[in-house]
């Protein structure tokens, strides 16, 4: 499935800001399953994007923008063929042991409630098995609303007090609640394309002995396929935040769709960054 993508997002500075630095994560790598056709990414101001690799291996670029600024505006648009892998993902750069995934951060720590609902749920002697079955028990305990995927996700605790949570949310509760039972588990940001629907999102993905990484999205109840573009990697959602920078806040316009179907305008909000 060829999937188009096109993700603005002009990032607003305080007034009077000088000397602005600026780390965007908005390009995605191939890998199988996931081919990248083509990929540009572009800026309305006068400065270089120097590209670098951050420490979990996702392509980021920075470049720092001269004062005094309002704001700057930054643009990702492409093209990616992808197939299903029924949720399997190969070929990824791995600069980590997957045992480095079973650390909590602050937007993961496991509190008691997330605690009890981790070993609430039936044991398997199967991982697959017992993967699958975290996912059902937080597609049933919490349900996916609207709000930013990419900007503020709930943290696992305050998602799974809520009971309501957007993508982030949810995948915070999931790699929480994994990584409590001994699978390491990640955060994953992206995007999801539907006919010609379609909005950046936020996954998980969960390593099963003798398979491999499996991206598990709780909100929709199944594992990734080919609707889904990868995009960056983290222990959490601040990891993968597409933007990060001393701004005061970011207006996000995303549009992904089948190749097939002509673009819509699939998500535009207001959000801070940091």
């Amino acid at each position: 499935m060829r999937v188009r993508i096109r993700h603005e997002i002009t990032q607003h500075f305080e007034p009077g800001s000088r000397n602005l630095s600026v780390t965007v994560r908005l390009t995605p790598r191939s890998h199988e399953g996931q081919f990248v056709q083509r990929w540009t990414l572009d800026l309305d101001s006068d400065c270089r994007l120097y590209p670098q690799e951050d420490a979990f291996g996702n392509l980021c670029h920075a470049f720092t923008v001269e004062g005094p600024a309002e704001k700057v505006a930054v643009m990702a648009e492409g093209e990616v063929e992808t197939t299903d892998t029924t949720g399997i993902v190969r070929g990824t750069v791995e600069p980590f042991p997957a045992a480095l995934y079973l650390r909590q951060t602050d937007l993961t720590h496991p509190t008691d409630d997330i605690i009890a609902f981790a070993d609430a749920i039936a044991r398997s002697k199967d991982p697959l098995i017992q993967a699958h079955t975290l996912m059902v028990a937080l597609h049933e305990a919490v349900s996916e609303g609207e709000g930013s995927a990419l900007g503020g996700p709930l943290a696992a605790a305050d998602a799974l007090a809520a009971k309501k949570a957007c993508s982030g949310g949810i995948a915070h509760v999931f790699t929480s609640a994994a990584r409590h039972l001994g699978f390491p588990a990640r955060h994953i940001s992206g995007y999801l394309a539907v006919d010609d629907v379609g909005a950046a999102r936020h996954w998980a993905e969960l390593h099963v002995p003798k398979i491999g990484w499996v991206a598990f999205d709780c909100g929709r109840n199944l594992c990734a396929t080919e609707n889904y573009v990868r995009l960056a990697v983290g222990l959490d959602a601040l990891a993968v935040a597409p933007l990060r920078s001393t701004g005061a806040d970011c207006l996000e316009k995303v549009t992904a769709c089948d190749g097939r179907a002509p673009p819509r305008l699939a998500q535009a909000q207001s959000q801070s960054q940091n």
